[in-house]
């Protein structure tokens, strides 16, 4: 059961999603509320676990920003999907840079929301049109400055390959597709976009247009081999 946190400052939204997860059967609303202090209040007073996903309402009537909200539930333990108006592209790019898993527009099928809450759940990258018009030509969000090399072994570890099999296709050490691997890390983080694992990396290489150079690599895994 995946267990779902709702944040919006807009009652019947949260009405509405808190439904769906009620007829998918599959997810459990532990929290719905209107800011993020109150759902951390509710998580400090019950000592409740974090949730699983939380469904982030872009922009909240408290005064907060959405950096400050997305950093606040990630740190807390949580993926964020930003549940939002398509029309702000620049204040999701924000959230993306943040730490936000995904976006989901308000004018998705409700269908689209729950699934987009299970492939977050399960730890896989959230790549859809609302994600992708976001990133969408903004090269200051989306370059972290990768050398040629970097590039393409990043291409090839986010694709699935271990990082031996990388190394191995692009005749070098292992040794040194690892040292290639941590300086990418470490460009994202400069960048305000870190990757600790091996699906942030595949996010990462997705969002700028790293895959699309080349076929990804059949048969791989998610797992930092």
């Amino acid at each position: 059961m995946t267990r779902v946190a709702l944040i919006d400052d807009h009652e019947s939204v949260r009405l509405g999603l808190e439904a769906a997860c009620a007829r998918a059967g599959t997810k459990e609303v532990v929290f719905s509320g209107s800011t993020v202090t109150d759902y951390l209040k509710w998580r400090s007073s019950t000592h409740s676990a974090p949730a699983d996903v939380v469904v982030l309402d872009l922009t909240l009537g408290d005064g907060t920003t959405v950096t400050e909200n997305v950093r606040r539930l990630v740190l807390d333990g949580s993926s964020v999907i930003i549940h939002s108006v398509a029309d702000r592209p620049a204040a999701v790019r924000e959230a993306l840079a943040a730490g936000a898993a995904g976006v989901v527009s308000k004018s998705s099928r409700i269908d689209d929301v729950m699934a987009a809450v299970g492939t977050v759940a399960r730890g896989e990258p959230l790549n859809n049109v609302e994600w992708a018009s976001a990133v969408e030509g903004d090269r200051e969000f989306a370059d972290a400055q990768l050398s040629a090399r970097e590039r393409e072994v990043l291409r090839l570890y986010a694709a699935g390959l271990p990082l031996k099999m990388v190394a191995d296709r692009l005749g070098v050490a292992y040794s040194t597709a690892k040292e290639n691997i941590t300086r990418v890390r470490v460009k994202y983080v400069e960048v305000g976009r870190p990757a600790p694992t091996k699906v942030d990396l595949l996010r990462r290489a997705m969002e700028d247009g790293i895959l699309a150079e080349s076929a990804a690599e059949p048969g791989g895994g998610a797992g930092d081999g």
